[in-house]
Formats: C-alpha cells, sequence, structure tokens
C-alpha cells in the first residue's frame, strides 16, 4: 500500500454487513474508501457546499477482474484526481466508465477530471441536459429509462424511477453484489429532515422510491448519497421523512 493509506481500521458487525467484516481505508484527510466486498467499495468525500458546510457524500466503485466502473464522484476534480489515482496504484484496475446519480457537484464536481483520462460517462439524458444548461462538464452517452452495463461477467443496472430529489436522479443495482447505490434520493437512518430541496418534486418523491422498493425488493445493502449504508429499510424511512 501506498504511504497515502494512513491506516486501516477493521469494523465488526457493521450495519452494513451484519456478521461480516468491513474495511475503512483512510486516502487522505477528505476521502476514505469503505469496502464492501471483493469487488465493491463505497468512496467517502467530505467537501464544503455552500449554506451546508462541509458535507459527507457517497459513491461507489464496483470492480471486475481488473476493471472498474465509478458512481458518483467527489465534489471536485482534485478530490477525485487522488480518489483514481489511489484506486488505481494499490487496487491495480482500470476505470472503464463512470455514471453519475444526479447532477449535481457532489454526484459529478469531478467528471471535467475523468474526461481528462478519456473514461467514459453515461448518464440519464435529462443528467445530460441539465448539465449543459448550467455550463458544467457533459457526461457522454445518454440513456432514457434504464441501461445495462457489464463489466466481466457482472452485469449493472442503472435505473430512472421518477423525480424525487432532483428531477433526473437514478438508482445503480448491482445483482451479484445485492447492491442498491440509491444516491440522494435516499436518506440514512439517522436522518430526519429532507436536505437540499433546490430541485426536488416533494409530491412525487414518495412514489418514486415505492417504484425502487417494488424493482428491487432483494437490496441487501442500500447506499444513501450522505451518511451511513444500511438495508431495505432506508428506503421505508426516506418516505417517512420526505411525507413529513
Amino acid at each position: 500500500m501506498k504511504s497515502i493509506v494512513l491506516f486501516v481500521l477493521i469494523l465488526l458487525h457493521s450495519p452494513v454487513t451484519g456478521q461480516n467484516a468491513t474495511v475503512k481505508i483512510k486516502i487522505s484527510d477528505d476521502i476514505d474508501l469503505i469496502r464492501l466486498s471483493p469487488n465493491a467499495y463505497i468512496h467517502v468525500s467530505r467537501a464544503p457546499m455552500g449554506s451546508f458546510g462541509l458535507v459527507s457524500s457517497n459513491g461507489l466503485i464496483f470492480i471486475e477482474k481488473g476493471k472498474a466502473f465509478l458512481f458518483d464522484t467527489p465534489a471536485n476534480n482534485t478530490q477525485t484526481k487522488q480518489l483514481i489515482k489511489w484506486v488505481e496504484d494499490s487496487l491495480h484496475v482500470r476505470f472503464v466508465g463512470f455514471v453519475p446519480n444526479h447532477w449535481h457537484e457532489d454526484c459529478m464536481g469531478g467528471l471535467g477530471y475523468l474526461k481528462t483520462r478519456h473514461i467514459p460517462s453515461y448518464a440519464n439524458r435529462m443528467t445530460i441536459a441539465l448539465a449543459r444548461q448550467h455550463h458544467l462538464p457533459v457526461p457522454e452517452k445518454g440513456f432514457k429509462d434504464s441501461l445495462i452495463l457489464h463489466l466481466g461477467n457482472k452485469w449493472i443496472e442503472c435505473y430512472y424511477p421518477g423525480k424525487g430529489h432532483s428531477t433526473d436522479n437514478i438508482v445503480v443495482w448491482i445483482p451479484s453484489e445485492k447492491i442498491l447505490f440509491a444516491g440522494c434520493m435516499v436518506k440514512e437512518m439517522k436522518a430526519n429532515t429532507k436536505g437540499n430541496l433546490s430541485d426536488a418534486d416533494i409530491k412525487a418523491w414518495p412514489s418514486t422510491i415505492k417504484k425502487v422498493m417494488a424493482k428491487f425488493p432483494s437490496a441487501r445493502i442500500v447506499i444513501p448519497g450522505h451518511g451511513e449504508a444500511g438495508g431495505f429499510d432506508l428506503l421505508q424511512h426516506t418516505i417517512e421523512v420526505v411525507c413529513k
């Protein structure tokens, strides 16, 4: 491991994986990795976000046979470069694709760096339109309702269930891991407020979550955009928070 890794902490009886151990790896003062399995890692980064102050945000890395997909970047190019370089050098993988959950900076603030590396990017067509509208780096390949990506002999589904935290938010389902990366439309169990509502559709949000629950009932690990991952109950908890 490189010297940039300051410590590795073994967390037993994790709320994410029950009796299985998860590994937390500190990449820098602002970036951690949480290993969920040999193939899947949550990346956690911290960055200032306007009136919300310093915000911790989650993304996902999925690895298979030396290749990797990135789902959401840290909020800026500098942190994204740190994350990508560490993963490439320490886990010996090559990134072959990127998908943002939606257009906000905590999902695709590092897309500019990924473009310098010629890493292909895929996104909801609405995300592409919003990126153009806001003069941001634009993902390359769009999809409307769903997209199936292949990594080795594994597959990944990107699915647009409807409006929620934002008009364009998607979820990512990895069936081999039973991981649902739900992003900012889903709240951690500790959350009791709706968070950033600047682009939210409060009325549609609960029905959007219900569509996700119906489509992916076997999800074992659910990863929100911010805070601790958990189980399927995060989806029902989100409905309760949004309906307050």
